[in-house]
């Protein structure tokens, strides 16, 4: 099977580095360095760079710089979509981002991985798998969340947590591993001050 309808697919896989479509990330490499080099008053010019590099684009996606990623192709925002400084997106596989997500600095979805085995890690064989955020994630700074995940809506990850596993729909998780801490209840409900406008 070709090579990008492999890395296309739903479930994961394992291949060499070799048969990777490299000469692809050029574009990506180049659209990210651009973007990274924008004002930030030329909101226009980032959401055109934004079309251009993902697979999938709503118009009120979001990013500071910087931002990286593998391909550009691979990653599909689906709603509002708020990611904050210093992401890195390794999207080797699908990586699908729900309406109303909030990444916070420094998080880095990884869909690419390594073989475990030493000598077939030095020969560049590799691993790859999708990743999903549901609608209402919200992922704290320095998360990182690995290959085949899925964290379902409206669940928020604590900052720093590496996420290896499924979260469910809902809770609070956190940690190295990342576990459930708590289902997200109506006590997590917050008062926002009331503000006077400034009159002059």
């Amino acid at each position: 099977m070709d090579i990008l309808k492999i890395m296309g697919l739903p479930e994961g896989y394992c291949t060499r580095h070799t048969d990777m479509p490299n000469h692809l990330q050029t574009k990506a490499k180049t659209l990210c360095w651009e973007y990274n080099q924008t004002s930030p008053t030329e909101t226009e010019r980032r959401a055109e760079i934004l079309q251009q590099l993902f697979g999938t684009c709503h118009p009120l996606t979001f990013i500071e710089p910087s931002f990286r990623c593998d391909y550009g192709f691979h990653i599909h925002t689906h709603g509002l979509t708020i990611i904050n400084y210093n992401c890195v997106i390794l999207d080797t596989s699908p990586v699908h981002i729900g309406a109303n997500a909030f990444i916070g600095p420094g998080v880095c979805l990884a869909c690419a991985g390594h073989a475990m085995d030493a000598a077939q890690r030095g020969e560049g064989i590799g691993t790859s798998a999708p990743i999903t955020l549901e609608n209402d994630v919200w992922i704290g700074a320095n998360a990182t969340v690995c290959g085949g995940v899925t964290i379902g809506a409206g669940s928020v990850i604590g900052a720093g947590s590496v996420v290896t596993h499924d979260i469910p729909r809902g809770v609070l998780a956190a940690g190295n591993p990342c576990r459930v801490l708590r289902p997200i209840t109506e006590k997590d409900r917050i008062t926002p001050l009331e503000i006077t406008p400034d009159r002059k």
